[in-house]
């Protein structure tokens, strides 16, 4: 049996536009605290992160009490919003949502997330079979592989862990074949 940690950032600095190298808040780095704590002891063989500094600095402090390097993917990135113009970026949500083929100019539609984040996933159930890891990721790239296998988890469903920074969900697999899931952290934090 192989299980994944999967952690949704904590709590990232929005006055930083750039998504690549958007910093944890003081309180998120407060925060990922907790991760570590969760985690240090669950016999952990491989950290990964999503690129972005945020997800990377989530798993930072676990990542120096194990001693261990973080291994990052592109594919574990966050959707690619695109160019987003106005104030309901809700309502952009819900139509992907919605529709997963749904995207604006210069943005991923959630189809397109889903499949990078699935074939990342897929990678590291084949290379590192009956490992336990830990994958740092993002809200909208977490959802989409909860939705991947529980076609039943949609927009009402992200929604519900739009703040939770950080998150932590545990997902069991024999082979590639999927076996449950568990929420192990919920950080709530105003997003």
């Amino acid at each position: 049996m192989t299980t994944v940690y999967f952690v949704r950032h904590a709590k990232p600095d929005k006055n930083i536009l750039d998504d690549r190298i958007r910093p944890l808040t003081d309180e998120g780095l407060a925060d990922s605290e907790k991760v570590t704590e969760l985690l240090k002891d669950k016999g952990i063989d491989l950290l990964m992160s999503s690129p972005y500094k945020r997800s990377m600095d989530t798993i930072g402090s676990l990542a120096k009490a194990l001693n261990m390097d973080i291994v990052t993917d592109e594919d574990f990135r966050e959707r690619e919003a695109g160019d987003w113009h106005g104030d309901n970026f809700l309502k952009f949500i819900e139509a992907q949502w919605a529709d997963f083929n749904y995207h604006i100019m210069n943005g991923e539609c959630l189809a397109s997330v889903q499949e990078r984040n699935i074939r990342a996933l897929k990678r590291v159930l084949n290379e590192h079979e009956g490992k336990t890891v830990v994958i740092a990721t993002h809200g909208t790239a977490l959802s989409t592989i909860i939705n991947f296998y529980k076609p039943e988890y949609d927009f009402h469903s992200f929604m519900r862990i739009l703040d939770f920074m950080p998150y932590v969900m545990k997902m069991e697999f024999d082979g590639e074949e999927f076996l449950g899931m568990s929420e192990e952290l919920i950080v709530e934090k105003t997003y």
